[in-house]
């Protein structure tokens, strides 16, 4: 029972119905407000901007736009200029000052189908390197663009000739500790985790995990390639320790099954990066945290060094909603503070305690 009152405690702090179905929701870095980006009910694509103040979102405003908005961030961005970065339904990617928003301050046609993720990174004073933006997409390519470049990605990762295209549903950056390093990691529809090496331009390691890959994200982006992790259709996600890459076997991992249903998101706490949270199709989030090994490598009988793989447990679980959460975002600025939308048009502002005790 002691322990149990250590227990972190997710605790649903406002909640906002929604008259369209949200797809994204981001925290405005260093500010308590947060934006919620989707698709009314017309077709069009919506930006909210809601501000947190007490115990209620008041929304401060709300931007239309021709094309259903599926994903942004901020991740590519100075923090004085704070744009946002949107992948949309028509494979466009946009940027847009949210101060000015009615034209984008960067667009490109992107890709030939819907943008399904995206991610930024040497912006926010995170990670080295010069501003990027990766998007992944239903045309089964995964691009990096420099948004002081224009109209061509810097790289383009599609399939081989002779491979089938596969849906890419996720994409992340990582290794992003020096102005040279970092890699992007995709996952797709049919189980593949590609891992891509941005210096050396190459296909680093692959993998595959049998189920549709919904999320993958690194447990920091501006340090030395950690741990990864990678969630499924199916209810399973897999912690990657990406310290030790063996020459055959890859990166060890562990896998843990959640739930029944899918597991849409994975996020990990900004302040600490061994606990994160996932969360469900069954309107559930389960927060997690990994625990290391005595060691973290060992030598195989040829003498070449593979990961060891750790352990997870499980903190709390919370179920929200009758519907799949979809999105969900921790706070970079105050610790235990969550963002979540769920396709039963809602936005939930919720409140972890306790994660200064873990």
């Amino acid at each position: 029972a002691a322990a149990g009152a250590e227990r972190p405690q997710v605790v649903s702090h406002v909640q906002q119905a929604l008259s369209y179905t949200v797809f994204d929701c981001k925290w405005v870095p260093r500010s308590a407000r947060l934006l919620c980006l989707g698709s009314a009910a017309r077709g069009t694509g919506l930006v909210q901007l809601y501000e947190l103040r007490g115990a209620r979102l008041e929304l401060l405003r709300e931007i239309e736009k021709p094309k259903p908005i599926k994903c942004g961030t901020f991740g590519a961005t100075s923090l004085q200029q704070r744009y946002l970065a949107t992948g949309d339904f028509d494979g466009n990617l946009n940027i847009w000052n949210l101060e000015a928003p009615e034209i984008p301050v960067y667009s490109v046609k992107g890709h030939k189908e819907i943008i399904n993720s995206i991610d930024g990174v040497g912006g926010l004073g995170i990670g080295e390197g010069a501003p990027e933006i990766v998007t992944g997409s239903r045309d089964g390519t995964v691009k990096v663009w420099d948004p002081r470049q224009n109209d061509t990605p810097v790289a383009n990762m599609e399939p081989v000739q002779g491979e089938s295209k596969r849906d890419c549903w996720t994409v992340a950056f990582g290794n992003a500790y020096n102005q040279e390093e970092r890699v992007v990691c995709a996952g797709y529809d049919n189980g593949d985790i590609k891992l891509f090496d941005l210096k050396t331009m190459s296909l680093r390691w692959e993998t595959n995990i049998k189920n549709g890959v919904c999320s993958v994200e690194f447990d920091r982006k501006d340090i030395n390639m950690n741990k990864l992790v990678a969630t499924s259709l199916e209810g399973k996600f897999h912690v990657f320790d990406m310290r030790t890459q063996h020459p055959t076997k890859g990166f060890a991992s562990v896998s843990e099954k959640a739930q029944k249903s899918t597991i849409w998101q994975v996020r990990h706490l900004p302040q600490n990066r061994d606990i994160f949270m996932t969360s469900g199709g069954s309107g559930s989030l389960h927060l997690w945290k990994y625990e290391y090994p005595a060691q973290r490598s060992k030598k195989d009988s040829e003498g070449s060094e593979m990961g060891v793989a750790g352990s997870v447990s499980l903190l709390q679980n919370v179920t929200l909603s009758t519907q799949p959460i979809s999105s969900l975002d921790w706070s970079p600025d105050k610790k235990g503070l969550c963002v979540c939308g769920a396709f039963d048009q809602t936005v939930r502002v919720l409140i972890v305690t306790k994660l200064n005790k873990i």
